[in-house]
């Protein structure tokens, strides 16, 4: 297997979460081959957060880099890598990545039977696009999975990029796809609701006033649940 600790990235996706997670990766002193230009063409924006990039096609990025990184929308992903498979640019010794929470390893089977080592990170976070998500990502949790022998390869990319790796297996996946969601949709939904009555009676900047209550909200019931989780590991 190749060496882990200084590997040629390749990043198919250059979305909100490809640019960041290939910037995290450089600065962890892994060699940047390039990025996929952005499907809406601004690769002013890609630029900004990552200056100097080049960029490729899929297929020449996949047959330049060690580490292919798969930052595309989940109804995407599945096609993706049949299509590289089809085209014989998954090779023996390529790690795999996708960023999807939804999709497990499975997804990555064409490249896996073609050799290449699959590996899966999705960090528990929500993207802006911009340099301001690699100081997030400091402290952030990453769901990872991969084979036995591919662990600790997950791992230490998570940890590179300044996150905590949360293993899981497969079979876990839809729980914890589930809980994101009900974390983060039932959040939005309550804030604007909140916001809207508040802009209903006059107030122009109620984003800005609910602001410090929210933050202090929800920071106050995270340490009551980790004091619990803490209360419920004693003996």
């Amino acid at each position: 297997m190749m060496d882990p600790t200084r590997l040629g990235v390749g990043v198919i996706g250059a979305g909100r979460v490809g640019p960041v997670l290939a910037t995290a990766l450089a600065g962890a002193g892994h060699a940047l081959v390039g990025i996929t230009r952005p499907s809406d063409g601004d690769t002013e924006r890609v630029s900004g957060v990552i200056p100097g990039v080049q960029f490729f096609d899929a297929e020449d990025l996949v047959e330049r880099s060690e580490l292919v990184i798969l930052a595309v929308p989940d109804d995407v992903l599945s096609d993706l890598v049949k299509g590289l498979a089809l085209a014989g640019r998954w090779q023996s010794g390529h790690i795999v990545l996708h960023t999807s929470l939804r999709h497990g390893l499975d997804v990555l089977a064409p490249a896996t039977q073609a050799g290449a080592i699959p590996v899966t990170l999705h960090p528990l976070m929500e993207f802006t696009g911009t340099s301001m998500d690699l100081a997030t990502m400091k402290g952030a949790w990453a769901v990872v999975s991969a084979p036995a022998i591919a662990t600790p390869i997950a791992e230490a990319l998570a940890v590179e990029m300044g996150m905590e790796p949360l293993v899981i297996s497969d079979s876990d996946r839809e729980a914890i796809t589930s809980a994101s969601a009900l974390a983060t949709s039932f959040a939005a939904t309550t804030i604007r609701e909140a916001v809207d009555r508040l802009r209903a009676i006059g107030i122009d900047n109620p984003g800005m006033v609910l602001g410090p209550l929210v933050r202090s909200s929800v920071e106050n019931t995270l340490r009551d649940v980790a004091g619990n989780d803490v209360e419920l590991g004693n003996p």
